[in-house]
């Protein structure tokens, strides 16, 4: 074995086997840049500040047990920031030329020979440039490259020099959920024994010495609950994925605006912005023929597991939370207390640590073991949707502007469709990724966000106002 080689955590590992013909585990993002950026000055940046992350000159080597992060002997920067050019056809706009393409990026598999990342520069975009980034997930979660991103722009701060080593994947994964969890527990989320039927008969009387405290008891809910999420309702965006991607993006709300209508109507920002997320969908499968009346879909949510001032420590530790968003109710406000009742129900569920404590597992598994885990996981979901935080004001890099900050994360298995929502310099963003079978036009449910927001503003507007 190689002395220098790293062992990457069981749940890295699962990320690294999860890619598929039809989903490929790549974070892609986007930067609109002004003015336009050169090609090598955007390579002495990365070579700057980007390896200075030494999991950026790694590459993954698998092995009969798992895998290993070992440095590149071959690592050259130019393989991996590189120029492209829009394709040019009659009657495309750059925007929809630039969205082909990152549609066509985020299903290109990176050479796993090398490093797992590949920066795009479209150097002449609407007056200025673009930045494709594609970035494995087997190397960091969205928090983590955030935190990433930040580093390498105007100002960013480096990676701590001499950092502590990070707590072993296994004793915090032990401290967080597997103590509190215990053997039934494991039983109840139906990777071992019997499966749901015996757990639930040994959870009816169990014996006193296992003497479950209030965090344990919740575990067990948590966890039978989530071996018995029915599969998700059977909308057409929900099927078989073609593997071919498209992506979408739409202008940015008002942060202000969003925080208005929350407050106006006793609602938070991400009660606020899932509505608007739940009325959209709505809405694109009626104009589509169908009727979602009484229909509700689950979207998986990505929850952060670790503090923010570890995130340079890269690797994947978050959970998934499984969110139902009521796309059958019409009415806007209606539809808004519903989703805050649905967010509310998962405040302090230990949902998204089980979630993680699931693909820790499963990267011990062989990868045909695994796939018929996350298939499971697949039934029961129609989209991904990550709401994530970013930079109140806007970013500098290389002395220009990022006027614009996208990204769109994978799904797994057969899922096919992706909602990011990102806050950045005083706006919102909501960008869609789907699978062209399933949404064929992500444009269309894309252009139906903001006026659902609209609709919400505007009755939050009539409200009285003033004192009381």
């Amino acid at each position: 074995m190689n002395p220098h080689a790293e062992r990457m955590s069981r749940v890295d590992t699962a990320w690294l086997r999860m890619d598929s013909d039809v989903n490929l585990m790549l974070i892609v993002g986007v930067w609109l840049i002004a003015p336009a950026l050169g090609l090598d000055e955007l390579r002495a940046r990365v070579a700057e500040r980007l390896l200075a992350y030494r999991r950026f000159r790694q590459k993954a080597v698998v092995d009969a047990t798992g895998a290993n992060w070992v440095l590149d002997a071959d690592f050259d920067l130019a393989r991996h920031v590189v120029a492209e050019r829009l394709p040019r056809r009659r009657g495309r706009s750059e925007r929809t030329a630039l969205q082909a393409l990152c549609g066509e990026l985020a299903m290109k598999p990176l050479d796993r020979a090398h490093p797992l990342w590949q920066f795009h520069l479209v150097e002449d975009y609407e007056g200025g440039s673009a930045l494709v980034m594609r970035i494995h997930h087997s190397i960091a979660d969205g928090i983590a490259l955030i935190a990433v991103t930040l580093s390498i722009t105007d100002g960013g701060r480096a990676p701590p020099a001499r950092a502590p080593a990070a707590e072993p994947e296994a004793d915090w994964l032990a401290d967080a959920v597997l103590k509190p969890l215990t053997e039934m527990t494991v039983k109840a989320i139906g990777l071992y024994g019997g499966g749901v039927t015996k757990a639930l008969a040994l959870l009816a009387d169990p014996p006193d010495t296992l003497g479950l405290a209030r965090s344990g008891t919740r575990i067990v809910k948590d966890a039978v609950a989530l071996a018995a999420m029915a599969d998700d309702a059977p909308t057409r965006l929900k099927g078989r994925p073609s593997g071919r991607k498209l992506v979408a993006w739409g202008e940015p709300i008002p942060l202000d605006a969003v925080k208005l209508v929350g407050k106006a109507l006793g609602a938070s920002v991400n009660d606020v912005l899932l509505a608007c997320v739940a009325g959209a969908i709505g809405g694109y499968l009626r104009a589509a023929g169908d009727e979602p009346a009484g229909q509700e879909i689950r979207a998986m949510v990505p929850v952060n597991l670790r503090p923010l001032e570890q995130a340079w420590q890269l690797g994947n530790r978050f959970g998934l939370a499984p969110l139902v968003l009521p796309i059958g109710i019409e009415n806007p406000i209606e539809r808004l207390y519903g989703v805050r009742a649905r967010m509310n129900e998962l405040k302090d569920s230990y949902q998204p640590l089980l979630a993680f404590a699931i693909l820790s597992v499963t990267g011990l598994f062989v990868k045909p073991v695994q796939d018929a885990v996350l298939g499971l996981f697949s039934k029961k979901t129609t989209a991904v949707m990550t709401n994530v935080p970013g930079p109140a004001q806007p970013l500098r890099f290389c002395g220009r502007t990022v006027r614009q900050n996208l990204f769109w994360v994978p799904a797994s298995g057969g899922v096919g469709v992706g909602v990011s929502i990102l806050s950045y310099g005083g706006g919102v963003q909501f960008g869609l990724i789907t699978d062209a079978a399933l949404c064929p036009d992500p444009q269309a449910l894309i252009d139906r966000f903001e006026p659902e927001f609209q609709k919400l503003l505007v009755l939050a507007l009539m409200l009285p106002w003033g004192e009381g």
